[in-house]
């Protein structure tokens, strides 16, 4: 008689009952509360509970009888905005703390990174600055700021994430060092490390991090274990990875600073 595996047991803590309904929403795109209520023998109430947990964390919309995958990753910035902003805004406090008077430092595009600059506009903050983006967010936020000397990498204007990308912003990008380039996620993946969904974009990060002396991630955790189509950086090309969760394959590939 051949033994059969046993199933495996329902998990006893919300927090590892969340991390299922997480990890079934990645590979299915959808749940229902029933069927998890059976799988994971709970009420349906409390499976209800925990998808509106999760859609509180932006990982998930809320549907009839269950829910969807919410991929923040390729919301246009705008709708980004409003996803998970107490974990970016805490995100982006803690990569500030690695900035030192006279750094010069790219500034990526995205919601994090303008978080970022935001906390960089303190009273005390360090001064002075240099501040190199392609983001048209990034620079209006910091061109009032008398000690930030701002470079702008202008060129074709790409709509979702508010970014210049070409042949023009690449070669302003590309003239210049900085001591930090602060980096936003379209995806973080065990293998493929981090990823982005325009090539042009991708050209642009990865120009700021052949041209930093160190490179720092800022990225929520809506952002971890997904591949994006147009390949950035490696982990191990990577010194920090700020984050709202820290999973054991990226503890294992480089430094990070969970908030």
């Amino acid at each position: 008689m051949i033994a059969r595996p046993r199933p495996a047991e329902p998990p006893r803590f919300a927090a590892e009952r969340q991390q299922r309904i997480a990890q079934a929403l990645r590979e299915h795109g959808r749940v229902e509360v029933a069927q998890l209520a059976a799988e994971y023998a709970v009420s349906e109430d409390t499976v209800r509970r925990d998808l509106r947990q999760l859609a509180a964390r932006g990982l998930v919309q809320k549907t009839h009888g269950g829910a969807v995958a919410l991929h923040a990753t390729v919301l246009p910035t705008a709708q980004r905005a409003g996803v998970l902003t107490g974990a970016k805004r805490a995100i982006a406090l803690a990569g500030a703390q690695h900035v030192q008077a006279n750094d010069t430092l790219f500034i990526d595009g995205g919601t994090t990174t303008l978080s970022l600059v935001q906390a960089l506009k303190s009273a005390d903050a360090p001064r002075p600055l240099t501040v190199i983006t392609h983001s048209l967010d990034v620079a209006l936020a910091v061109s009032d700021e008398p000690q930030i000397r701002l470079v702008l990498a202008g060129g074709d204007w790409l709509p979702a994430p508010r970014i210049f990308v070409g042949e023009a912003a690449l070669a302003t990008v590309r003239a210049h060092r900085a001591d930090i380039a602060f980096l936003g996620a379209c995806a973080l993946h065990p293998r493929a490390g981090l990823t982005a969904h325009d090539a042009q974009e991708a050209a642009i990060k990865r120009a700021m991090v052949e041209g930093a002396a160190r490179r720092i991630v800022l990225t929520d955790a809506t952002k971890l274990d997904v591949v994006a189509p147009s390949a950035v950086a490696s982990l191990q090309e990577l010194d920090l990875v700020v984050s709202d969760a820290q999973p054991a394959w990226l503890r294992a590939a480089v430094k990070v600073e969970r908030i």
